[in-house]
């Protein structure tokens, strides 16, 4: 058994059109269909909404070499 999420076309008339990949071979399947309650109105998704913390420069006498961030015996 195989799971599948792809896009479906319903016409007016009520017949569906969907578009499988590549190497499913050709014949009669028993499927089962999960429809959503909307259809989808653009095909985008609304950007992202990250969180952005603000915490000012960086200090000028910040190192980030290895050496410096850890210990002698390297972690």
């Amino acid at each position: 058994m195989r799971t599948i999420e792809t896009t479906a076309h319903i016409s007016p008339g009520g017949m569906i059109s969907l578009h499988f990949p590549l190497g499913i071979r050709s014949g009669e399947y028993r499927m089962v269909l999960v429809i959503e309650e909307q259809p989808i109105s653009n095909g985008r998704r609304p950007p992202l909404n990250f969180p952005v913390d603000r915490y000012g420069a960086w200090p000028s006498n910040l190192s980030l070499r290895r050496e410096d961030m850890y210990g002698d015996d390297g972690r």
